[in-house]
């Protein structure tokens, strides 16, 4: 049976799928907050489908909206995100041997590469 932290990890990894979401949350880390139309700029789409990123990463817990007048500012939630990190972490162990691995290997490579240099 899942449960609700899977499902919100889920959804984190879900909104972090898609280009335009985590340009949208890399912006929010750079600057404090920004409105709306501040967010769609740069975006070679409308703004209805900056909307539907935004309830995407709002439903996920990434970004949090406030609205002063018509107003609506967007700013980076980064909880979320720590939670997804540390689940990452636990399969660290598992890609951190390999790569320690293939960094040996290469190594060992590179030094009979430049062995052979040398003899010619």
């Amino acid at each position: 049976m899942v449960n609700n932290r899977t499902r919100h990890l889920d959804r984190i990894f879900s909104a972090l799928g898609d280009p335009t979401r985590r340009a949208i949350l890399a912006r929010l880390e750079r600057e404090d907050a920004l409105t709306v139309s501040a967010l769609a700029e740069p975006f070679d789409i409308k703004l209805p489908a900056v909307m539907k990123h935004l309830d995407v990463l709002s439903e996920a817990g990434l970004i949090r909206r406030s609205k002063t007048g018509r107003t609506v500012t967007v700013e980076l939630s980064p909880d979320p995100l720590r939670g997804a990190a540390d689940w990452l972490q636990r399969y660290e162990r598992f890609w951190s041997a390999r790569l320690d691995r293939l960094a040996i290997y290469a190594e060992a490579k590179e030094k009979e590469m430049e062995a052979k240099e040398k003899r010619r």
